[in-house]
């Protein structure tokens, strides 16, 4: 079974290497690994290192060079509108709240057809459609936030000793001429390097 791990988005793709197409749904779109069934019957496996969203017109790089593409499938939707705004924009706060996926345009939002009885109950219109579907990904999508959460910089010095390193640098000038005068030049530098979960804060005491 050929294997699919990298993606080609459209604006790179050459149309003389595509010799196949896959079309998906928003759901498989965004998976990293899937067994995939192109139109002309190739089986495909899909091992993309993490979900990054494919999008229509993007294609898949097989093992050989060949390339496929991929197609966003209709989908059952309602293409929902009202004449306030503010109806609008109540009714995709709800659907947020109700972790409903939609798609939001300039005055209109897509949803899935399932969405139905939240629409009715927000005053809007609904018109069923079918239509490649893109919704907005969600502000909590752990797989494009980029937090790595294995390393929090503890190591083995800042386990025991809390990390904390103490340059103490005492400088003293001790001039005595005869106007008895004493010049104490004390430069302390306390530089308290603290390690506490990778934060890296510095804090430096100049004196």
């Amino acid at each position: 079974m050929p294997k699919a791990s990298l993606i080609v988005r459209k604006a790179a793709v050459r149309p003389d290497l595509v010799v196949d197409t896959v079309t998906l749904d928003h759901v498989a779109r965004g998976r990293a690994h899937a067994h995939l069934t192109t139109a002309g019957g190739l089986a495909v496996d899909l091992a993309l290192d993490r979900a990054t969203g494919l999008e229509d017109g993007d294609a898949l790089k097989l093992e050989d060079g060949r390339l496929v593409g991929v197609r966003a499938a209709e989908e059952a939707l309602l293409e929902v509108r009202a004449g306030n705004p503010a109806r609008l924009l109540r009714l995709a706060w709800q659907l947020g709240g109700e972790h409903v996926p939609a798609e939001v345009g300039a005055d209109v939002l897509y949803v899935p057809a399932r969405a139905a009885e939240l629409v009715r109950g927000g005053g809007c219109t609904a018109t069923p459609v079918n239509r490649p579907f893109k919704p907005e990904k969600a502000a909590h999508d752990h797989s494009q936030c980029g937090h790595d959460h294995h390393h929090h910089g503890h190591d083995t010095q800042a386990e025991a000793g809390h990390g904390h390193d103490h340059g103490h640098e005492h400088k003293h000038d001790h001039s005595h001429d005869h106007g008895h005068s004493h010049g104490h030049s004390h430069a302390h530098d306390h530089g308290h390097d603290h390690a506490h979960g990778g934060c890296g804060h510095d804090h430096r005491h100049e004196h």
